[in-house]
């Protein structure tokens, strides 16, 4: 039996992990990098061990360290986490080796699992329909295809190409980036992504958990999952289950894992692959069944039989949501920074399957948690639970308007406008929804009043904190003045850039007159600011102000304003949405300028690959470098044609955002 359990992975999976444990009275053990001594995962393990330095190969990934981890812990099983090493078949026979319980697949699964082209042929000789594979790139018959790694999960290193031009880059770029061999298959359109999650224990059974939908996805990786999926039938249903069983028997699976599949509008589908892994969207799983996933997981692994006889009937609906630290409108950039407040409303528990409908989040973090450039952006999945489907989207998308998420870029207002919009209401989703719907990378915070409300709220918000800590006449109101004068005036670096608030009070404190207009940004002249009209915008009535809420009427509405300020940022939250605004000081201090034609890091990673060298001719658009944050390669291209002038970055430097990456003498 499992006494002792440590997890070889971080965040909110080995916190996941861990509730189970606790639960089940197993005594748990986590690993740290330097970076995440005070995270979440290390403060609630039992005992937790320390592997030196930042990178995954140097910390989570290293199995010597983990084996000598798990061993100076007196831990007798290691859990794998969802990531790399859950599929590592050395990694799996390693923890044997060693003496301690795998909670995973057996290492000569894993090892079968490993070669995704020969998994698709044992699985097509159970007859069980796959797509055609390429093992040759270079060969392929028509276009277009879809380059895949022959290797790892999750989508990294996935790409189309649409023509025989573009194939080789893309092939050694896909091979750079998983450091392997790739093969290709025929990209096939408007199908939707369904998977199938299956235990299976050693005795021979095999149970099914119905069918997850997980077609809404960026870069090949799931962003929205739900269950049951609005395209399955009970017939289809049972067809896919069917196939699943097969496809595990064929593979001499064991363990929990999803066999993955395309469908398509015509109800046909193909098999795509067997996850031997918990899989992060396991959450709604145990929604809509009941079951604790990890909990059977580690049964499994003991050696003891599943408690099921068959398939556990549906419960409702779930639908998950990943919330992860990138931006959607600048092609997903991940972003690193502090976490300095992430707050979601109503929920109903973490971790572990809810007694009732309702929410339930699974974070990796806290207020104050630091988001670095080594691993997956994800910051934590939300998932709503309800009777029906669209009751579940009402809810999650509401809660997720209402989370206040602050000091790092999130994808949340993209997930909003996802659960909100109508064709995924109507069910009419499949992998290319994100580029069919541009209109959902718009920020909830769209229309032009709500910002001008915003940076008025974060005005008096501002001058009311100012006004409290006052050495003198505290309780006067801000901006009084026994002759009136001057307005009051701030000036932040907005969404579309700067703008000034300005806005006057009368001798009884009230609002006199307000205004927001925009700043040209090369005109911002602090002597002719607070000379707008005051009558620019409707009155509003300031029926509270305070440092860290403002109430407002507007029009005999009133509305809520919560603003959080951290430094010379203000985090803005209203149920019109949310924005970050920093205040541009009256007396800014002098900034070395940057030279023309200077490229910067657009976010903190490493330098992976340098094509180019001083005094290189370049033309528009050509790669110049890449940079690796987050598990993904980020290309940097010249902006125009020119001359690489100057170069100070080399293959392997770290470089932080805004940093210097090469300088160009344009033509």
């Amino acid at each position: 039996m499992i006494r002792r359990l440590l997890v070889a992975d971080r965040g909110e999976v080995a916190r996941r992990v861990f509730a189970t444990c606790r639960l089940v009275g197993i005594e748990t053990v986590a690993v740290y990098s330097d970076v995440d001594s005070h995270a979440p995962h290390v403060t609630e393990a039992d005992y937790a061990v320390h592997l030196p330095g930042n990178t995954p190969s140097a910390t989570y990934l290293r199995t010597e360290a983990l084996i000598a981890a798990a061993q100076r812990a007196g831990a007798n099983a290691v859990h794998p986490g969802i990531g790399v090493l859950a599929e590592d078949p050395d990694f799996a026979a390693a923890v044997v080796e060693a003496g301690m319980i795998w909670v995973g697949a057996p290492a000569e699964t894993l090892r079968t699992l490993s070669v995704k082209p020969e998994v698709k042929k044992l699985v097509a000789e159970a007859q069980v329909p796959v797509l055609p594979t390429f093992t040759e790139p270079d060969r392929v018959p028509g276009f277009p295809v879809l380059i895949k790694p022959a290797t790892g999960s999750g989508g990294t290193g996935m790409r189309v190409v649409r023509d025989a031009s573009t194939l080789a880059e893309a092939v050694a770029s896909t091979r750079r980036e998983v450091g392997g061999d790739v093969f290709c298959e025929p990209y096939v359109t408007n199908v939707r992504h369904i998977e199938i999650p299956i235990l299976a224990d050693a005795q021979g059974s095999v149970v099914p958990f119905g069918e997850r939908e997980c077609s809404v996805q960026r870069r090949y990786q799931k962003i929205v999952e739900e269950t049951p999926s609005p395209a399955v039938d009970p017939a289809l249903r049972e067809e896919l289950c069917r196939a699943a069983i097969v496809a595990v028997r064929a593979l001499g699976y064991v363990g929990a894992g999803a066999v993955e599949f395309l469908l398509d509008a015509d109800g046909d589908f193909w098999f795509l692959e067997l996850t031997p892994t918990l899989q992060a969207d396991h959450a709604v799983t145990e929604c809509v069944s009941g079951y604790d996933m990890v909990r059977l997981q580690l049964l499994v692994a003991e050696g003891g039989n599943l408690p099921m006889p068959g398939p556990p009937p549906i419960r409702g609906h779930a639908i998950e949501v990943r919330v992860c630290a990138e931006d959607p409108a600048y092609a997903w950039l991940p972003a690193a920074g502090t976490l300095h407040r992430f707050a979601v409303p109503d929920v109903a528990g973490s971790f572990r399957p809810l007694p009732q409908p309702g929410l339930r989040l699974d974070a990796g973090v806290a207020d104050g948690s630091m988001i670095g450039m080594h691993h997956d952006p994800m910051l934590a999945k939300l998932i709503a639970w309800a009777p029906s489907r669209q009751e579940a989207a009402r809810m999650l998308a509401s809660a997720l308007a209402r989370t206040q998420l602050h000091g790092v870029v999130s994808n949340r207002d993209l997930l909003v406008r996802v659960l909100r919009h109508h064709s995924f209401r109507s069910g009419a989703i499949d992998t290319g929804f994100l580029d069919r719907h541009p209109e959902v990378f718009a920020p909830l915070l769209s229309s032009v009043d709500a910002v001008r409300l915003s940076c008025l709220a974060a005005a008096l918000a501002g001058a009311a904190a100012r006004r409290a800590t006052a050495p003198v006449l505290g309780s006067l109101p801000s901006g009084w003045r026994n002759v009136p004068s001057g307005s009051q005036t701030a000036v932040y670096d907005g969404p579309t850039g700067p703008v000034e608030v300005g806005y006057r009070m009368n001798r009884h404190g009230d609002l006199a007159g307000w205004w927001v207009r925009a700043v040209d940004p090369e005109e911002l002249d602090l002597a002719g600011l607070g000379q707008a009209p005051m009558d620019e915008h409707p009155p509003i009535v300031v029926v509270q102000a305070s440092g860290d809420r403002v109430v407002l009427n507007v029009q005999g509405i009133r509305l809520t304003v919560l603003v959080h300020r951290v430094g010379d940022v203000s985090y803005v939250d209203s149920p019109e949405g949310s924005v970050a605004l920093r205040e541009i000081s009256r007396f800014p201090l002098p900034a070395p300028e940057a030279a023309e034609s200077s490229l910067i890091a657009p976010l903190p990673g490493a330098v992976r690959r340098v094509l180019v060298v001083p005094g290189q001719r370049v033309r528009a658009g050509e790669l110049l470098l890449t940079l690796e944050a987050m598990k993904l390669e980020h290309p940097v291209h010249a902006p125009a044609a020119g001359v690489v002038a100057s170069l100070p970055v080399h293959p392997g430097a770290e470089v932080d955002t805004g940093e210097l990456l090469a300088v160009l003498d344009p033509e």
